[in-house]
């Protein structure tokens, strides 16, 4: 098998994801994901695509991310291995996409405008 290359966006992180046969390393940034990804949720945020489709422990899973804070960076990861494992086998498809995981969220940070004190709030307005 040769090696499976796909990219996962959440908010402004970027992950790219390389899947290869192996025992079920997860490096995420040349580190191990339980010293990246410190706490219980973010690693199973990032461990579910694999859990679904019944594939952990069977692939080796390299991935560089940048950009965003630590969640919007475990969304990303979470999306391009769902993404790697519709690849790997056609049917992973039906099992992850009732689950939204092959959904790229399209939520952003709305931009602050002109005049006002951040992207929604005003200046207080006296009427003296």
């Amino acid at each position: 098998m040769e090696v499976i290359h796909k990219i996962g966006r959440r908010k402004t992180a970027v992950a790219r994801v390389y899947l290869s046969e192996g025992k079920g390393n997860i490096t995420i940034n040349k580190k191990d994901i339980k010293d990246y990804f410190d706490t219980a949720t973010l690693q199973y945020k990032v461990n579910q695509p694999l859990a679904l489709t019944d594939n952990e422990g069977a692939f080796d899973i390299k991935v560089n991310v940048f950009g965003g804070g630590i969640t919007g960076q475990a969304e990303a990861v979470r999306l391009a291995i769902s993404r790697a494992m519709c690849e790997l086998d056609a049917e992973n498809r039906l099992i992850l996409k009732p689950e939204g995981l092959l959904t790229r969220d399209p939520r952003m940070v709305e931009r602050k405008k002109f005049g006002q004190k951040k992207a929604r709030k005003k200046f207080q307005f006296s009427k003296r």
